[in-house]
């Protein structure tokens, strides 16, 4: 009797779902990411002057830190919930935890508060990112999911441009608030946009329970190592006693983590989808190839501003190539995927293009023009984002729906780790040059050098991170995408 009515709903799903609401329904949750987007790129502008409104500048850091740690350490936990509790509902309670966020930073009456409040956003904010690519994967079988990944990326531009010039403007013409403020209307948008049409999604019964004992584990480790990579080389010496400590004791939150998913009834992360080969590289491949692209979208405005010459905005100018490049890339791998059966091939041959144009960087980065410059981050960006939407697939069709949240909890996950891991690396190289740090919370403001050695070992670097990445994708085993009535089939079954 249970399984007819599981058939029947996935039936009815098939039916009432149409085209238009499928489409309302992604434009929702896509204005929901741009949301959490937006506020990892928004407040670096106005963080002078909330530090000279607020006081305790020293502790204007904690303002990115905080969010970053709550945001990374939930992804993986959204997926869990959301495979147990249903869509709706958790992505509903995503939002409103960051608006509730969202309300505290901007009501905050010193910087304690604020801080707490950037914490709360990211708690809210963590889930956005993770719980927008599970929806899609809900409604759009893999084979035509890859044409949203330009939708994705195109949301990331947007908040990487739009951010930085809306909290300067807030900042200096309103007040820093009004950078908080403006995600409710935009919250409430989206949840009154998303309400009716989620509400036709299944929400599969089943007597499953959230791993505590585990999650509580999995958001220590990572807090600690999260830790370790901020202030490394910055707050303190990376052999210090006190990263040394955060280190060691991430390494031995992560040893009981692996032991509690070993020995949970129902771990928090399923073994079978860490045994999936696919997930295994494709989230290696992910990781390494975030670490790149975020440790370079980082230090090529610093490498504007301290070898060209440039002014704190017009470096932002030298962004545009990488960030349209990766859409670009992105758009044109989501329409080529349906047609090529060795859709890997595209990774690869777009990871080994980025490769070429970070190598010539390198080579070129003492006497290089503004043109070439952006030229090349150009092909940067198109080389990784061909990489992107060949990763989120392949992880997203090698489970079945009923661990597609957790695979892409585990995904977002390792994408936001290779960001940290990057900029924190790419730091390590730029202070062992005498280079300022480059990041959210830094400001570079009139330091010039007269060489270009060390953003030469930076591109290297990122370099050598991405045909790493490729070593992955090329071990990636490559499963036939699922098309539309294989996915349907797939639901009935289940």
């Amino acid at each position: 009797m249970n399984e007819t009515t599981r058939v029947n709903e996935s039936q009815a799903t098939a039916i009432t779902l149409s085209e238009p609401e499928k489409n309302v329904i992604i434009a929702g949750v896509l204005l929901s990411m741009l949301l959490a987007a937006l506020d990892q790129t928004i407040v670096a502008p106005a963080m002078p002057t909330i530090g000279r409104a607020l006081g305790h500048a020293d502790y204007l850091p904690w303002i990115v830190t905080g969010y970053l740690l709550t945001a990374t350490a939930m992804a993986p936990l959204y997926g869990k919930i959301s495979d147990v509790y249903g869509r709706r509902p958790t992505i509903f309670g995503a939002i409103i935890i960051f608006l509730a966020g969202s309300l505290i930073s901007a009501l905050a009456p010193n910087m304690l508060v604020l801080i707490l409040g950037r914490a709360v956003q990211g708690l809210g904010g963590g889930g956005l990112f993770a719980l927008a690519q599970i929806v899609i994967g809900d409604l759009v079988p893999p084979r035509e999911r890859a044409r949203y990944a330009a939708w994705i990326s195109g949301t990331w531009a947007v908040a990487c441009i739009a951010g930085p010039l809306m909290g300067g403007t807030f900042a200096e013409h309103l007040h820093w608030s009004v950078i908080f403020w403006v995600n409710i209307p935009l919250g409430i948008a989206a949840l009154v946009i998303i309400n009716n049409p989620l509400k036709k999604l299944p929400v599969v019964g089943r007597a499953h329970s959230i791993d505590g004992a585990g999650a509580a584990l999995l958001v220590t480790a990572t807090a600690l190592l999260l830790l370790a990579l901020n202030w490394g080389g910055s707050r303190y010496a990376w052999l210090s006693p006190e990263i040394v400590a955060l280190l060691g004791c991430s390494v031995a939150f992560w040893a009981l983590f692996a032991l509690r998913l070993r020995r949970a009834a129902e771990p928090l992360i399923s073994l079978d989808v860490l045994a999936n080969p696919i997930v295994r590289y494709g989230t290696l491949a992910m990781f390494l190839g975030q670490t790149a692209n975020v440790g370079l979208a980082v230090y090529i405005p610093v490498y504007g501003q301290s070898f060209h010459g440039l002014s704190a905005s017009s470096s932002g100018i030298v962004m545009l190539g990488l960030l349209l490049g990766t859409v670009a890339g992105a758009t044109t791998s989501g329409r080529t995927i349906p047609r090529f059966t060795h859709y890997k091939r595209l990774a690869i041959g777009g990871g080994a293009f980025s490769v070429v144009c970070l190598a010539a960087l390198a080579f070129l980065s003492g006497h290089t023009t503004l043109f070439t410059l952006e030229l090349l981050t150009f092909g940067v960006g198109f080389g990784s984002g061909m990489t992107f939407p060949v990763a989120t697939i392949s992880v997203q069709n090698a489970v079945d729906q009923a661990h597609l949240g957790v695979a892409t909890g585990v995904l977002t996950f390792l994408r936001s780790l290779g960001g940290a891991l990057g900029v924190a690396m790419l730091g390590a190289i730029a202070l062992s040059n005498g280079l300022p740090l480059g990041g959210e919370h830094i400001q570079v403001v009139g330091n010039t050098v007269a060489e270009a050695l060390p953003f030469t070992y930076i591109f290297i670097a990122c370099a050598a991170a991405t045909a790493l990445s490729l070593v992955f994708f090329h071990l990636m085993p490559e499963k036939p995408l699922r098309g539309r009535a294989e996915n349907e089939i797939a639901a009935i079954v289940e």
